[in-house]
């Protein structure tokens, strides 16, 4: 995954022509179903950021690129959820994803409407909440809505602490490999301290019920 991430960095500096479709390519497939979970979008966008803020990347076409692809990706998970219906759950391309469907499920039973924003920011259901807005038959507009919002705050924020970093380091002098490695650990370690935080949250006897009557529906 590092080698791809390093992969698309000399590619970007090199043809920087390439930084917009990339960019938008990246948030739409970290936005899909399932897929999202393989593709490496947090450090290729703190990469981005740090580009923007080191005054290599236009940030204003960047940006656009981040929420179109954003929103272009949950709108497909929806559709499919919506074309194929509860059935698309015991197919083979989810059977290993079983858990997640039912996560999102009980997601939605917790925040109704709210749920499609907020899963755009909460690793655990990411992949699946808009899959299963799709499944459920969430109300069209009322999805689009929260989709469109939702990638409108995530794009600037998943690309802010890249810039941060690139901006403070030019600014102290300091060097901007070193300042991203560190930023990139703590990013990572907030992120595995959240994904701890939900797996506990999750593993009550309670949420262990509501989770299996959530798979069996």
């Amino acid at each position: 995954m590092d080698v791809w991430v390093d992969w698309i960095s000399a590619l970007i500096e090199t043809h920087q022509a390439w930084a917009i479709p990339i960019v938008g390519l990246i948030a739409f497939g970290e936005s899909l179903a399932v897929i999202g979970l393989l593709i490496p979008a947090t450090a290729v966008m703190l990469l981005i950021g740090g580009l923007i803020g080191a005054g290599v990347l236009d940030p204003a076409p960047i940006l656009i690129a981040t929420i179109v692809g954003a929103i272009l990706g949950d709108a497909v998970s929806y559709y499919v959820g919506a074309y194929f219906g509860p059935g698309l759950v015991q197919t083979r391309f989810m059977r290993n994803h079983r858990q997640g469907v039912a996560r999102a499920r009980l997601f939605f039973r917790k925040y109704g409407v709210l749920a499609v924003f907020l899963g755009r920011f909460f690793g655990p259901v990411r992949s699946t909440v808009p899959l299963v807005a799709g499944i459920i038959r969430m109300d069209h507009l009322r999805f689009q809505v929260a989709n469109i919002a939702s990638a409108f705050v995530w794009a600037p924020l998943i690309l802010a602490p890249g810039y941060v970093a690139a901006r403070g380091a030019g600014e102290m002098g300091l060097d901007s490999e070193a300042h991203f490695v560190g930023l990139v650990a703590i990013v990572t370690v907030a992120s595995i301290g959240l994904g701890i935080y939900g797996v506990i949250r999750m593993s009550t006897p309670r949420a262990r019920k509501s989770l299996a009557k959530a798979q069996r529906s």
